[in-house]
Order: C-alpha cells, then structure tokens, then sequence
C-alpha cells in the first residue's frame, strides 16, 4: 500500500507490507536500535534462531500478522497486528497493535502515523470494533503521538516477566 500525505515531500514513496522472512534481520535492527523498551532486542548473531522461530509462529497464525513500512526498498519500520476474538462487545473482534517501531534515522517523517492509519484500517477490514494498544510509561512523546491520532488512555496495565 502506498501512502500520500503527510509523505508526498519523501524521496521514496513509503509502503507498507506483510512482512516476509527476508526482512527479518532489517527488522530485527529496528527492534534492536530502541533504547526505551529494554525488551532485549539484539542484531547478534546467536540471537537469530529466536527470531527465526518467533516469525515462524507469527506467520502460521492467521489471527496474526507483522507489518513493515518501506521507503522503497529500506524497512523503515514495522509492527505486528493482533485480530482477538472475543465475547466482549457481543462478540467484537478487538485488535491490538504491537511492537510499533520507527527506525532512528526515519523518525520525524510522518512514517509512525502513517504505520498506524494503516492498522487502524486493516483492523477494520478484519472486523474488528476496538484497536487497543500498549506503551511504557516511560515512552511519554509515543503517549501523544497515540493521543493525536484518537488513542484514548483508558486502562491501567500490569504485566509479570515469565523468563
């Protein structure tokens, strides 16, 4: 999908895609280069088994999908699309987007906002009546980022490390 907007002053159109397995180390880098989110992300090398298996899993589950944006060739970001049903909101799928990540050097450029129009729409072409997502407390420019584009804050979250 192409993007026009806030982006038509890009070099590059942007696109967003299903992510395939070529993209992972570049995606990888992506996740690798956030120095907020500690979840431990790494481009070594004795990491990539571990990726390996988790974007198998992800691409084997149809309620699931990674997303990347491209500025033409380059992954420039990328997250992942939950579609959960539920009995909630008498049986409303409830999507949740996750792992939303801009690349340092492409930051500024609309890139972020476009990436989450596009869940947005893809979670209500899939069904979905709510688009809920998670964000440190830490991350207070990503906390009104989300707020301009509709977010509402509207729950507390707890989470408990397992590993």
């Amino acid at each position: 999908m192409a993007v026009a907007g806030e982006l038509a002053a890009m070099d590059a159109a942007l696109t967003i895609r299903v992510a395939h397995i070529d993209d992972l180390p570049a995606i990888i880098a992506v996740l690798a280069a956030d120095d907020v989110g500690g979840h431990g992300d790494t481009t070594d090398a004795g990491a990539r088994p571990d990726y390996e298996r988790a974007f198998a899993a992800i691409a084997a589950d149809p309620g699931q999908t990674l997303f990347v944006a491209c500025l033409g060739a380059e992954v420039v970001g990328t997250f992942q699309l939950t579609i959960q049903p539920t009995l909630l909101a008498r049986g409303g799928a409830r999507a949740l987007v996750e792992a939303v990540q801009v690349a340092p050097t492409a930051r500024g450029r609309g890139i972020g906002a476009a990436m989450m129009r596009f869940a947005m729409d893809e979670a209500r072409a899939r069904g979905a009546v709510q688009l809920a997502l998670a964000s440190s407390k830490r991350r207070t420019d990503a906390h009104r980022f989300y707020e301009r584009l509709g977010f509402v804050r509207s729950h507390e979250g707890f989470k408990l490390k397992l590993r």
